[in-house]
């Protein structure tokens, strides 16, 4: 069976250009506004995906967005979104049923750094729907487990009902470092409440040996970053996902730009101390 490349500047012009054709497979309800699909290649070619990159999906007749990819590292197989029904794009994808069709392009875009963590510990940081594109990332660390220090996991949510993944987070617990923490919660609750920043201070991590990877709304992403470097986190071991408009995914439309870059092309993962000027610049 043949296997399509990492990036899309290797799989050629009808992976970039053209959307290749996907079955829905699955369909999980995470939260409320929140689905993770499962979706197939109907012409048999896997599509290989590093952590971290995404694909632009089109539902026909709708329009296309760009989804970051929420599965299992660099794996052929089923491609896995989680998506958040925000708009008419993103509501059509999360009531796709098994079966439908989507069209994918991809994937795009860059990776997170695991292997510069190799022989340190990793601090794996999200807020919200960040959690999806980090979720490799954990995912990666426990398979390779003997080469890290101490992993952990700091992740928040709106509230306990809007937390993705609540199993596999209770899974994780047994091999690493999770701390959960809501903005509002019940008389249920008996976790953390209160915003992701301040989880960093008892966290268990060696500042002059771990490596940070940040995703969630770019307010908290700022917080996070003040946090790790007050705990002398040098910033080129912070890195970030930044996801502002993107509709190309090949670097043609120039909506996705950044400072002198194209997130679409050059990221969606920077490095903190390459990301620092440009953090505080509004979206157009």
């Amino acid at each position: 069976m043949a296997t399509a490349t990492a990036t899309a500047a290797e799989s050629g012009p009808a992976g970039a250009l053209l959307p290749r054709l996907f079955r829905v497979a699955t369909r999980v309800q995470d939260t409320a506004d929140t689905w993770t699909l499962a979706l197939s290649p109907t012409s048999g070619e896997d599509v290989v995906v590093s952590p971290g990159q995404f694909m632009m999906v089109y539902v026909f007749g709708v329009g296309e967005v760009p989804i970051s990819v929420s599965g299992p590292p660099n794996r052929p197989g089923a491609v896995i979104l989680t998506v958040r029904d925000v708009g008419a794009v993103t509501h059509a994808i999360c009531a796709a049923q098994p079966g439908a069709v989507l069209g994918l392009r991809g994937p795009f875009g860059n990776s997170w750094p695991n292997e510069v963590a190799r022989g340190g510990d990793v601090l794996v940081v999200a807020g919200g729907i960040g959690l999806a594109p980090l979720r490799p990332v954990v995912l990666r660390s426990l398979e390779a487990a003997s080469a890290y220090g101490s992993v952990t996991l700091l992740y928040g949510a709106r509230s306990p009902a809007d937390l993705l993944y609540p199993a596999q987070l209770e899974e994780w617990r047994k091999a690493i470092d999770v701390d959960v923490t809501v903005d509002t919660a019940g008389s249920g609750w008996d976790g953390h409440v209160g915003v992701v920043p301040r989880l960093i201070g008892d966290a268990r991590f060696r500042p002059e040996a771990v490596t940070a990877f940040v995703c969630g709304p770019e307010i908290m992403m700022h917080f996070v970053v003040e946090e790790l470097v007050e705990r002398a986190v040098s910033p080129d071991r912070i890195h970030v996902s930044m996801e502002r408009h993107m509709q190309c995914g090949v670097g043609l439309c120039g909506h996705c730009q950044l400072g002198p870059t194209l997130i679409c092309r050059d990221g969606p993962v920077y490095s903190y101390a390459e990301a620092a000027p440009w953090l505080k610049t509004r979206q157009l």
